[in-house]
């Protein structure tokens, strides 16, 4: 299945049931690093466009899910389609069913504090043959710690996990998730913010307004001040990188025409005939 290009960005055309399947799959391959599962939203395109790295780390992934709906309308804008938005807090809660269901262990990593313990409680209520084999809320700035670092992934190793969900935040929980697919974890996920929400720490949008496509907005009157640059800068570069390539799908159509144009007439231009030799 050809995935669908947004900018600099890849997203697998993907519904829910598909994307826990395709996970369900990767946690029961034999694999020498770990697959890693992207939720994705506006806010890594905007980030690929100016990181390269982050260009290609998201390019690798195994799998690339639409977190956002501005992702899957823009998909249909430039011609394309993803079937539907897959939001993280949705696939992670699937995902735990499906472990609780087929004997796989879950590996918490990251939130703010006691989000990931209240989360995995909440899970495990409400899937009680889930097994959490671990749950690790390290304090801030442990990424600029490598005492710290190694104590986490030390944690992880001896936890081995099939799934490791990683509340970081973008880009920290990817570029993390790259440094360490070496760990015993089958899959690892970047989830954001998601522990808050499935902890019931963070109130999630009504449906009618996922739906509508503004949970951004909602996300922004909770926290003015920590998304304001995030939503209103962010999500405008999305817009103008997203009409920039519609530009070039249409400038490149036209020049493909007049190309095309310009072959038939000359294909139609008479020849000139071959001269007979004067009679003797």
């Amino acid at each position: 299945m050809d995935r669908v290009l947004i900018d600099k960005v890849l997203l697998d055309p993907v519904t829910m049931n598909e994307a826990v399947r395709r996970v369900v799959a990767m946690i029961h391959e034999g694999r020498d690093r770990a697959a890693h599962v992207v939720t994705m939203n506006a806010q890594f395109v905007e980030i690929a466009h100016r990181e390269p790295r982050f260009a290609d780390l998201l390019q690798r992934a195994a799998l690339n899910v639409a977190d956002g709906l501005s992702l899957v309308w823009a998909s249909r804008f430039l011609g394309s389609s993803l079937p539907e938005r897959v939001a993280g807090a949705d696939l992670m809660v699937r995902l735990c069913e499906a472990a609780a269901t087929d004997g796989s262990t879950v590996y918490f990593l990251g939130g703010s504090p006691g989000a990931a313990s209240s989360s995995a409680n909440r899970l495990r209520r409400d899937f009680p043959g889930l097994t959490v084999a671990g749950v690790d809320c390290p304090p801030d700035g442990f990424l600029s710690d490598p005492e710290q670092c190694a104590q986490v992934a030390k944690r992880i190793e001896l936890a081995k996990p099939d799934l490791l969900f990683v509340g970081l935040g973008a880009p920290k929980q990817e570029y993390w998730i790259e440094r360490n697919a070496h760990l015993p974890a089958k899959v690892m996920m970047g989830i954001g913010g998601s522990f808050e929400l499935v902890a019931g720490l963070r109130k999630r949008a009504p449906i009618s307004i996922q739906k509508a496509g503004c949970e951004w907005l909602w996300r922004l009157c909770m926290e003015p001040r920590r998304l304001w640059r995030r939503y209103l800068v962010g999500n405008s570069l999305f817009i103008l990188f997203v009409l920039r390539q519609r530009w070039k799908q249409w400038t490149d159509l036209e020049r493909l025409r007049t190309e095309q144009s310009q072959r038939l007439l000359r294909s139609n231009e008479p020849r000139p005939g071959k001269r007979e030799n004067p009679a003797a």
